[in-house]
This record gives C-alpha cells, structure tokens and sequence, in this order.
C-alpha cells in the first residue's frame, strides 16, 4: 500500500504556491498581450510584482520547512 503524499488532515494554505503562481502566469499574460491603457498595465505590472514577491516568500518558507526537517533528521542544529 503505498503512502499518502500529504498526512491526514493536513490542509493546504489558501494562498497555495500553484494558484498564486497560477495568477502571475495569466497577469503577465494579459502585460505580453497588451492593448492596455498606460494605468492599467501599471496596476498589472504592480500586481504582477506583488504576485511574485508572494511567490517567492512561498518558495522561502519551504524551503525553511525542509531544512528544518533535514536537521532535524539528522540531529544537527546548524
């Protein structure tokens, strides 16, 4: 029997990676295709920047979480 990927009850944060990540995708999308007056593609180019800062504060986190799971695994604390 294989394992569960994810633990029983765990819950994935609504502000998941893929959907933000999803989000930036379609709003440089909408940037590349442009045909935007000059305000919106700055609210789009804002977003867009928002959108990857939220990435990579994600991507950060996770990358905290393995590295406390890997020392932890091997007893060391730096």
């Amino acid at each position: 029997m294989a394992l569960p990927l994810i633990p029983p009850g765990w819950m994935a944060p609504m502000d998941s990676f893929e959907r933000v990540y999803g989000e930036l995708e379609e709003t440089v999308r909408l940037l590349d295709a442009g045909g935007q007056t000059l305000d919106e593609a700055i609210a789009l180019y804002e977003k867009g920047m928002s959108l990857a800062k939220r990435c990579q504060d994600l991507l950060d986190a996770a990358e905290l979480r393995i590295i406390t799971l890997q020392q932890a695994a091997t007893g060391s604390a730096g």
